[in-house]
């Protein structure tokens, strides 16, 4: 391929991802975020022995999305890894600031290939890591943004290792669930020296604010979906 294609190719790349993002901006304002769930997965997730059964509630992505459509996924998954679901959802809720249409994500990696993932925005590290000896062990990065309930169950997972790493003796200035928020925010080794007493920079802080902002209607969502 000759310089002057890649060169042509590079330029339109931002062209496209800001016809998509305007695609989504202008779907999302036609449709309400709160009256409707998106449509339910026609291909039954697969099972284990060792977890819960799969939530039948609706898993497949659309631009147009409420956390609180997944209230039955982070239910499950909680309870499957012993993590808060009030936190799950929270979490969720922090991390929608953005559309999450499968077409603008991949279209986005192009452009930036460390961008994140999935309704709860994962790094590609990050998963790889998360699912060794999981039952979605054989499940590829690339797949979180079609399959939600695969996205929190990563995120679910990722917690429940964040929360092993909690030393037994810690600062009192934060919650667990803060410490795992910031976790997973920021990673485990500066969750680990915000248990000491750390204090966050100003954009961890952002993200702790953010989660007690959506706490109460992250309560809400878990305890009526």
């Amino acid at each position: 391929m000759s310089d002057v294609r890649v060169s042509w190719r590079r330029r339109l790349l931002p062209v496209v991802v800001l016809v998509l993002a305007l695609y989504v901006v202008v779907r999302a304002a036609s449709t309400s975020q709160g009256d409707s769930a998106p449509p339910a997965d026609p291909t039954p997730k697969p099972t284990t022995s060792t977890g819960p059964t799969a939530p039948s509630a609706p898993t497949t992505a659309s631009s147009s999305y409420d956390p609180a459509a997944y209230a039955s996924q982070v239910r499950s998954r909680a309870r499957q890894t012993g993590v808060s679901a009030q936190l799950l959802m929270a979490i969720l809720y922090n991390e929608a600031y953005k559309p999450h249409d499968p077409a603008l994500e991949r279209a986005w990696q192009k452009y930036k290939p460390d961008a994140a993932f999935g309704i709860a925005n994962m790094h590609r590290a990050t998963f790889d890591e998360v699912k060794k000896g999981r039952d979605f062990a054989h499940r590829n990065w690339q797949d979180l943004p079609d399959d939600r309930d695969l996205a929190v169950e990563a995120e679910a997972w990722y917690l429940h290792d964040l929360k092993a790493q909690l030393p037994a003796t810690r600062s009192t200035r934060y919650t667990e669930d803060e410490l795992l928020a910031l976790g997973y925010n920021t990673g485990a080794g500066n969750m680990l020296a915000f248990a000491r007493g750390a204090t966050p920079g100003s954009q961890a802080q952002a993200y702790l604010d953010k989660l007690h902002a959506n706490w109460a209607r992250a309560g809400r969502a878990v305890a009526e979906g």
